[in-house]
């Protein structure tokens, strides 16, 4: 049996990021599994970043890819020309895998590939996905979405994570270790975590309550209350809610709980603690609450968590 045939369509302003993960995953370190064609609508493209990419192939090489992957483009509301279109169409009908990283998922939802399917994007552009194809099954914070043999994805972590997951369904778990490890990357994300955000913001120094969220960091396993910390910033409650909020955007008790699950996160990340010692630590009490935190938070469980985010010692 041959190499199985990808192809990256690179659109007109193609998100290079985006572009490089397929071609990086897929193309591989010496013997590969796949044969990895760039295509697109015309022989230069450009990219977000300014620079060009010169095609190998036209249009017409979608038409014996046995997987094409949309990387993300800019402006990804803009109309595509028809000819891109029919051949997705034409690709997904006879048989071909779709896959698409961050806002690539507007050009499959245009050839009308994603009707009656979930499929996911970037966090900034879900409602707009939703609003603009109303029969495409949007689904919110996800790092990517397997339909079988259409497959979409967020950002660009996600689109590692995606390309990933395609590498260890058609070669096996061992083959996509071996490409994280070369990547840098997580060996496995399951695809319903949620697209992580950044962790809590550096209240700043000598910000007014600068010295409060240094005491919160320093006493997560301390019974931390409203009124403890009011009495700390000798305010009223009442007032603490209303300038903590106007001065870090978060209420006081939603920045401990940020604080508790980031602290939560490194030592899952770090160490060997069980989750029983994690959740005291950090204030959770028991490991059932610091489950249900991660749920909630998160869509995983702490130790899928640390399976998924260990750092090797």
């Amino acid at each position: 049996m041959g190499a199985h045939r990808v192809v990256v369509l690179a659109l007109d302003r193609v998100i290079p990021m985006d572009f490089a993960i397929p071609i990086q995953v897929f193309g591989g370190r010496g013997e590969s599994p796949y044969r990895v064609r760039v295509c697109a609508p015309q022989r230069n493209v450009r990219t977000t970043a300014g620079f060009g990419i010169t095609a190998e192939a036209g249009l017409a090489g979608l038409r014996h890819a046995d997987t094409v992957v949309v990387p993300g483009f800019e402006p990804h509301s803009a109309r595509l020309d028809e000819k891109v279109l029919a051949e997705l169409r034409r690709a997904h009908e006879r048989g071909a895998r779709l896959v698409s990283i961050c806002t690539g998922a507007f050009a499959l939802a245009q050839a009308g590939v994603l009707d009656g399917r979930r499929a996911t994007t970037h966090w900034q552009n879900v409602t707009e996905l939703a609003e603009g194809f109303p029969a495409v099954r949007v689904v919110e914070d996800v790092l990517y979405v397997d339909e079988g043999d259409v497959l979409t994805s967020a950002g660009v972590s996600a689109g590692i994570d995606l390309c990933l997951h395609i590498l260890r369904n058609d070669n096996g778990a061992l083959a996509a270790r071996e490409m994280a490890q070369a990547l840098v990357a997580a060996p496995h994300r399951e695809g319903n975590q949620a697209q992580y955000v950044s962790r809590t913001a550096d209240p700043g120094e000598p910000g007014r309550f600068g010295a409060l969220c240094a005491w919160i960091a320093d006493h997560l396993d301390a019974d931390i209350t409203i009124a403890t910390l009011a009495d700390r910033a000798a305010v009223s409650p009442r007032t603490l809610s209303r300038q903590f909020r106007a001065a870090t955007g978060a209420t006081p008790m939603q920045w401990v709980l940020a604080t508790r699950m980031d602290q939560a996160r490194r030592l899952l990340e770090a160490g060997d603690l069980c989750v029983d010692e994690v959740a005291a630590r950090c204030g959770f009490g028991t490991a059932l609450n610091l489950r249900t935190h991660f749920r909630r938070r998160l869509d995983t469980t702490p130790t899928a968590y640390r399976r998924a985010f260990r750092v090797p010692s």
